[in-house]
């Protein structure tokens, strides 16, 4: 098991209270110079709902990355509009004094629905993972070795194109609601450009769309698939689709993203 509770630790200093806050255990989530892009995510969306509570379940985010999250930072957050279904909410990381991170949440309550068409998950549905061979983190960063278990969704050494998908689960005990847990665990795999690069070079997110299609999901055994696949990639960039499903196969978040390629 990870550290005592390191997610309710690293969330605690967000108040909902505009102003500095210091990350005192930020250290288990930084990617090299920032904050991994799910747990800086995560900070912002924690500053929203502790801000403004009682808001209905969040429907979409929108992130830019803009710079790196350390330790020290200030939070802020507003109302962009509140009308009778949807609200939409903007948070801000700062650095320095400038704008680190920025995010649109909109928050919708849920409506009878007029048209209901349910997601297919892929034809090449990797089956339970409790089957599933296990991952080392031999080349992962060390937040994900610290705060993530991992197993494989296809055999070590298939052509999965530029495409990456793995099990994950986060190994620490948590109280994180639904919703939460998405935000955190949606960025945790790297670019699927990274499977057709040249050679080896860094990568950096630069921001993060996002669907929530479940914000009650509960997958058994706090197992999700998570995917990011390049539709595009060229001149040191690369359009990702991010996607996760539950254990059960059904997918509960969607996403884009635009990935920096270096090297």
């Amino acid at each position: 098991m990870a550290g005592a509770m390191t997610i309710a630790s690293l969330l605690e200093p967000v108040t909902g209270q505009p102003g500095p806050a210091r990350l005192v255990h930020a250290a288990d989530w930084m990617q090299g110079r920032t904050l991994y892009g799910g747990a800086s995510a995560l900070v912002a969306y924690t500053m929203a709902v502790r801000a403004f509570p009682g808001l209905p379940p969040l429907r979409a985010g929108q992130i830019a990355f803009v710079a790196p999250v350390g330790e020290d930072i200030e939070l802020r957050a507003e109302i962009i509009r509140q009308g009778r279904n949807v609200t939409q909410v903007r948070s801000e990381i700062l650095a320095e004094g400038r704008i680190a991170l920025s995010a649109f949440w909109l928050f919708g309550e849920g409506r009878a629905p007029n048209a209901h068409h349910a997601p297919a998950r892929p034809d090449d549905w990797p089956g339970v993972p409790e089957e599933s061979d296990v991952v080392t983190h031999q080349f992962a960063p060390a937040f994900v070795a610290r705060n993530f278990e991992l197993r494989r969704s296809h055999p070590k050494g298939s052509d999965t194109g530029a495409t990456v998908r793995r099990w994950a689960r986060l190994t620490e005990a948590h109280d994180l609601d639904p919703v939460a847990k998405l935000v955190l665990m949606g960025d945790v795999m790297p670019p699927g450009a990274m499977r057709a690069m040249q050679r080896q070079g860094p990568v950096s997110s630069i921001n993060w769309s996002f669907n929530v299609l479940d914000p009650e999901s509960r997958s058994r055994g706090g197992w999700y698939l998570a995917e990011n696949a390049s539709q595009h990639a060229d001149s040191g960039y690369s359009s990702e689709r991010l996607r996760m499903w539950d254990a059960d196969g059904r997918q509960v978040l969607d996403g884009l993203q635009c990935v920096a390629v270096f090297g």
